[in-house]
């Protein structure tokens, strides 16, 4: 489905019945990546799935799209749908923006579920890394993508995942040049949300991965400690719906359940 904001198309879909669940994708992927866990949840929920700016068949709405302007055309999805609250299902960057939709609309959110993801901000390191991957997808499109997305598997897992890394390379492929640029942009200058983790009533899940090249283990863990937010460690990398896909699909249906009993 398709809503008009500000004068762009931003895509969704819309299957089953029930308690709402919004699926919210990371960098370089969009609603096609939920597809298998939409098809298991859909069968007693609402799941909403919805393509964040500059990514899958939403369209660009500027040069830097902020976390809080990604959680502004999620708040929009949901009004036209007319829903009022939900259970936010994250991946990495869908994280961020679930945290400042939890910052401007807490009374909308029952739970979030953060996978590979993290309430921190970008360090001094990171941001200098984004950067980098500004100039480098300038340079060269296609090498940029290839090689972004082979790293975020865990090395141990790159041969083994061959024909599901080509995958994600195709539709990460789909994203324009202005998408890419404006999500680093976007997440480069995200605020910490810790507090928001930290403080906030609702239900709180982090799925970490065990040779995460991102997201540091150890430092997740502490932060779900810190948040008093419950976690799962799971082998693999970055791309745990894909890299230990069983027990991410279960995690997630037992975290909804929780919710739901």
């Amino acid at each position: 489905m398709i809503l008009d904001y500000k004068g762009i198309s931003v895509f969704y879909t819309s299957a089953g019945n029930g308690q709402p669940i919004v699926l919210l994708h990371g960098f370089l992927e969009n609603h096609t990546m939920w597809s298998k866990l939409e098809i298991e949840l859909s069968k007693t929920n609402l799941v909403i799935c919805i393509d964040l700016l500059g990514h899958g068949k939403t369209d660009c709405l500027g040069y830097i799209h902020t976390m809080e302007d990604m959680a502004e055309i999620v708040q929009a999805v949901l009004y036209n749908l007319k829903i009022d609250k939900s259970i936010f299902i994250t991946h990495s960057m869908g994280g961020y923006v679930a945290l400042a939709f939890a910052e401007k609309y807490p009374q909308h959110v029952l739970g979030i579920c953060l996978a590979n993801s993290t309430a921190k901000a970008d360090t001094v390191e990171r941001k200098l890394n984004r950067d980098r991957a500004i100039k480098a997808v300038k340079q060269n499109y296609k090498t940029f993508v290839s090689m972004a997305v082979t790293n975020l598997f865990a090395k141990t897992n790159q041969d083994r995942f061959k024909t599901e890394i080509e995958k994600v390379k195709q539709e990460a492929l789909k994203t324009p040049l202005q998408g890419i640029i404006a999500a680093l942009e976007g997440m480069k200058i995200r605020l910490d949300r810790t507090s928001i983790m930290k403080n906030s009533s609702f239900s709180k899940l982090l799925i970490i991965g065990t040779e995460d090249p991102i997201m540091t283990q150890a430092n997740l863990v502490q932060e779900a400690k810190e948040s008093e937010a419950n976690y799962i460690e799971i082998s693999g990398g970055h791309m745990s719906y894909i890299e230990n896909e069983v027990f991410f699909l279960q995690e997630i249906v037992r975290f909804v359940d929780f919710i739901n009993f």
